[in-house]
Formats: structure tokens, sequence, C-alpha cells
């Protein structure tokens, strides 16, 4: 457990720029910063850090919160963890009563993987320093030019030949079995007995965006072993298709360049490092994702460089690769090297200068990679070069930017020497059926998750964004709760702010009140609370910290840090968005936040007042099947009652409600 003094150090330290701005780009604008959202796909910013406030806030998806409340969404974490992660970027010294392994072992299960991670990749780390680590797995990197600070840079290590020497040294260290098993660091046979998984391999870590070991890849030195590299499998804290080798080591200069080389291989990501080109991240074993290419914008919004081998493969595989980027907004361009090369092997026969001037004068465009591609096989038959100025054109239609698109077709017509109609017409075809496509998709996914099921496995992460969380709470009572996430929402806004009344208003107070003061009395005289949990923990919640003489920007920031992250969620969401006042609003003389906040905070206590008695009606009327014959004259009187209060209230406010 962190010591509170420790606790309030971290969050007044803790900048969210300086947070958020370590795993996203941020641009400023104003008095914010704006970035992609990280938590959904989109093209346009809509992803706002508000230093002034301490808060994030995505107006996509509806994510928000605090540094705190970032980092738990990034690194999937704990509040304690996200604590800790935080004070070892300010270099604040947390000190907890000391742990035994197994208590370490017992935390939350992703943080548990990661621990059990990170000690396998120093495990790994010390076996090549001595025995047949440094005979063969050193040797081999230094076979390959790689030099010691490379070595320690990337923590790159050697899984011994011994077929349980991690298992019984991890055991041994007081971790877990089921922990090794379940970050892919053990196997257990059909005989029921547990083996390592990577064996007599070279090992690369594979860190996450903060740096915090993950998974593993394994390259064997054997030729005669089918399996060159083995790879984690999937788990709770790895997604393949959502990793990229080096992107921690590669991402701040991504961000400076505005563009992320991507090469395939592991040693070539490395080597590229090694020679001071440290944009570079490599695909950890897999072939490119959509969400490998999100992670890639989210630091380098704009260019993609593809650097593959000049073989078959990785002609194919690039090929591949330029729709998917293109589909994400971004621009691609693809440096094939010279035949017999990889980026591994031309990094250790050029310097940095000559590698970087390589790719700046033979990087080409798509339509100039494929044209020079597939011209030669096309020759001069009129079909297959039919079928060429297809391909190219159903390539422009994956561009969602129409002015690029245009630019595109016009390049491509030229090339071609054909009408540039034609081209329109083709990719108007094929971005209306690549839209239908996705139409029913959309359309499958909702019923699924309209029948209650989950998504089935292959559906694309976009999918799976959550709906905004303002709107998706858990609630008591559906009745009353947009009147009472309303009135939250004007607490936490406005909660210290004075209402100013007109002199002969029906709510004409001689002392000034406070927008809280005023819900607060209102309720209380009605003997009333919010109905629903989830806004009642944060209104009373607020109600301590406001009694206690907290000021209005220090509640709010105890409540983002609240390590009650049901609180620090609503909290966010509410706190973060405020009424717009429209031009027909203003010209009723709305002219200062007071008397603008004397108008709508009335109204809304009305409206939640009318929508208490709804609630009562709905109730009343749910009952009368289990009253006798006098009860039922009896409810149906008061029935009548309520109705004619509500319609009263309704001609007094009509639309106004």
């Amino acid at each position: 457990m962190i010591p509170a003094p420790t606790v309030n150090l971290i969050l007044e330290t803790a900048r969210v720029e300086d947070i958020v701005g370590d795993y996203l780009t941020l641009k400023r604008r104003g008095a914010s910063f704006v970035a992609c959202c990280p938590f959904h796909n989109e093209k346009t910013p809509s992803f706002y850090v508000t230093p002034s406030k301490g808060i994030f806030k995505c107006f996509g998806c509806g994510k928000a919160g605090s540094a705190v409340g970032f980092v738990m969404e990034m690194e999937h974490c704990s509040y304690s963890e996200a604590l800790k992660l935080i004070a070892k970027r300010y270099n604040i010294e947390v000190k907890e009563k000391e742990e035994t392994a197994e208590e370490l072992a017992a935390r939350q299960r992703t943080e548990s993987l990661m621990i059990v991670s990170e000690f396998a990749c120093r495990f790994f780390m010390d076996r090549l320093k001595s025995g047949e680590g440094r005979d063969i797995g050193y040797n081999y990197f230094k076979s390959r030019s790689l030099e010691d600070e490379t070595i320690e840079r990337f923590s790159l290590g050697w899984a011994p030949s011994g077929k349980t020497e991690l298992v019984d040294a991890a055991i041994k260290a007081g971790y877990k079995l089921e922990y090794l098993l379940e970050a892919g660091l053990a196997v257990r046979r059909e005989d029921g007995s547990v083996v390592d998984k990577f064996r007599e391999r070279v090992m690369f870590p594979i860190h996450s965006v903060s740096g915090r070991v993950v998974a593993f890849s394994g390259r064997t030195l054997h030729s005669d072993n089918p399996a060159k590299y083995v790879n984690s499998p999937e788990t709770p804290i790895y997604v393949k298709s959502r990793n990229l080798l080096g992107i921690y080591f590669a991402k701040a200069e991504m961000a400076r360049q505005n563009d992320c080389i991507l090469v395939e291989g592991n040693v070539d990501m490395v080597m590229m490092h090694q020679l001071g080109i440290t944009n570079v991240v490599a695909s950890c074993g897999t072939s490119l994702t959509v969400e490998q290419i999100r992670l890639i914008r989210r630091h380098s919004p704009e260019n993609v460089t593809i650097m593959y081998d000049g073989d078959s493969a990785g002609i194919h595989a690039a090929l591949r690769g330029i729709g998917l980027i293109l589909r994400e907004g971004m621009n691609v361009k693809v440096v094939l090297l010279p035949p017999g090369e990889d980026p591994d092997s031309f990094a250790r026969s050029h310097s940095r200068d000559q590698v970087l001037e390589f790719i700046r004068t033979n990087s080409e465009d798509f339509i100039s990679f494929k044209t020079r591609l597939l011209s030669e096989e096309a020759g001069k038959d009129p079909l297959k070069r039919a079928n060429l100025i297809n391909d190219i054109a159903d390539t422009i239609a994956d561009i969602p930017d129409p002015v690029k698109r245009t630019v595109y077709v016009e390049d491509c017509a030229n090339r071609f020497g054909i009408d540039s109609r034609l081209l329109f017409t083709r990719i108007s075809r094929t971005r209306r059926e690549l839209q239908e496509e996705q139409r029913k998709e959309r359309i499958r996914e909702a019923r699924w998750q309209e029948n209650g099921l989950p998504l089935p496995p292959d559906t694309p992460v976009s999918a799976r964004v959550e709906k905004n969380p303002a709107d998706n709470f858990p609630v008591d009572n559906k009745i009353l709760a947009p009147a009472e996430k309303d009135l939250l929402e004007f607490i936490l806004t406005h909660g210290r702010d004075a209402l100013e009344f007109e002199s002969d208003s029906a709510f004409y107070t001689v002392e000034p009140i406070t927008v809280f003061e005023f819900i607060r009395g209102t309720l209380d005289e009605d003997g009333t609370s919010f109905a629903n949990t989830v806004y009642r923990r944060v209104y009373e919640a607020y109600r301590q910290l406001y009694d206690a003489s907290v000021e209005q920007e220090a509640i709010i920031r105890t409540l983002l840090n609240s390590s009650d992250r049901l609180i620090a969620d609503v909290t966010a969401q509410l706190s973060t968005k405020r009424y717009q006042l429209t031009v027909k609003n203003f010209e009723k003389a709305l002219t200062t936040t007071s008397s603008w906040l004397a108008v709508y905070v009335p109204r809304t206590l009305t409206r939640y007042g009318e929508r208490r008695l709804q609630d009562r009606i709905d109730r009343l009327r749910a009952s009368l099947p289990t009253l006798d014959s006098g009860a039922q004259m009896e409810a149906l009187k008061e029935l009548k009652r309520m109705q004619s209060i509500k319609t009263e209230i309704k001609k007094q406010y009509g639309k106004n409600l």
C-alpha cells in the first residue's frame, strides 16, 4: 500500500500533458492539446488534453479522466500500479511495506504476468553472460555486429537448452507456476509435466509502449530447425496484432520525424537503431495488421515507409501493407532493398548517412511501386495492362481523403494515358462496395451485441470500442437517471458558482447561494436523494469535500484521482462537458454565467421533480393489480391527483422542461 503523503505527492507532481505525451503525439490547440484518440479509431483528432484542468477527454468515444486514469487505461493496470508508473516517470520514490514473492504474485493477474515476464527478461539477460549463453548466444549477436550497448539497451538474452531452467529459477524465486504458464513462458505437456517454452534460442523481449516487457520472440541458431522464430502466445498482456517490436524505443523519434520506418525482422529493427536510425519498428513476426498501423499513427500520424526485403516474400508483404496503411488515412512509401539484402545486412555494410540517402532516393509512392513492379509482367498485353490499371485504381479507392484520391487519379491517368473519368467511375464503384460491406458488418456486430453475445473473435478491435461511458453507467432508475445526471453535471462544473436571481423571482434569496447549496437545499427540503447509486456516490463524495471548504478545482481533482474508479469515471465525464449558450438563450438576457445558472438550475430541479412524479405514477400503476378493491380506489385517486400536478407542471413549463 502506498502511503497517503506519497500518493498526494504523485498526484500533485503529475502533469496530464506529460503523461499522455509519453504515449501520444500531442499538438497544441489554444490552451489545450489534441491528438487522435488511442481508445478508438479516428482520423480527425477529437482527443483533448487540458493542462489547466488536469484532464483528458475524447469527444468521439467519451473516454475521459486524469493522468492516473489514462495510465490505467493504456497499461490495463490497477490504480496503485498506475501511481507507481507515474512516480517512476517523475523519479518519486515509493516506499511500501516489503512484500514476499508470493504476495507480489497474488496481486492482480495483469500485474503478475508483467512481473513474471520482467523476471524472465532478467533471467535471459543473465544467461547470455556466461556458459552456453556467452559461447553461443552472445557470439551470435557479435557475429551480427551488435554492440554491447545495443544488447543491453534492448535487453537481449539467451534461453538455455535445459528443459526447465526458467521454470525452476522462477519457482525458486517465489513466482507461481500458474503465471509462468499464463504468460506463455512455460507449457504443460500431455503427461502433465511443465517445461520452458523457449529453449536454446536468442531472445528478443517485446516491450509495451511504456517500456514494460509483455512478451518474447526467440530465434533458433540451428539451421535445421524449421521454427526459426518462436513467439509468445497471446496473453492478457500481449495481443500480437496490437504490438510492434521496438515501439517503446522508436516512438519519440517517430513523432519528431513524422515518419515510421517499418521492417520485418527483429535484428533488422535492432541494427537500424544501432546505426542511429531510431524511428524503426518491426511487426512482431506477424503480417501487418490494422491495429499495428493505428499504433503507429498515434506516434507518427501521417507517414509510413515500408522497408522490406527485395525478395518475393518482401514484395508481397509490402503490397498487402499498402492498402491497410492507406485506409487509415496515412501516406505510404515503399523502399525495396537490392536483391540479397535485408535492412540488417544493408545497415551493417553502410553508414547512417548512406542508408538515409538510399531511403530518400529510392522511396516510391504506391503507384510508382506497383507500376514498376507489374509493368514488366503486363508487357504489351492489353488485358494484363487493364488489370494493372484496375489494381491501382482499387488501391486509390482505399484512400479516405477525396483530395488525395483526386491527385492520385490524375497521376495514374497521366502515367497510363487514359481518361481520368474512367478511373473515377471504377473508384466510386469500389468505394460503394466497400462501404456496403462495412455497413453489413456493423449490422452483424449490432445483432450479436443486441442478443447479448460476445463479438466474434475476428471482429476488428475498432468495433469493440465501448459506448460513451457517460451514457453507459449502470443505473438503478432509468426514469430519474437523465435528470440526476444533469444536476450532478451542474454541481461538478458550477458547484461553487453563485446564483443571481431577480428580486421578484420566485427563487429570490437575501443571502447569496451557490449552485450546490441550492440543489442540496431543494433535495433536503423534499426529503429525497439521488435514486441511482452511481450518481449518489459522486454526490456524497462531493458533499463531504464541499463541507470541508475544499475549493471547486481541488474537489474535482480529488474526485478525478479517487481510488474509487467509478467516482473518477463519472467525474471525468460530467466535469468536462458544459451546457452551450445558444443565441436564443442569450437574447433572453442571459448575460452572465450566474444569471444563466439561475434559470437552468431551477429548471433542471423542476424537471427532476416531474421525473420523480412520473416514477411514482409508474410504480403506483404497476402495483394496482396486487391491491384489493378498497386500496385500488385510493390508489386511483392518488394517481388522478399526481396526473393533475404533472399536467400543471407541463402547462407551466412546456418545452422548457
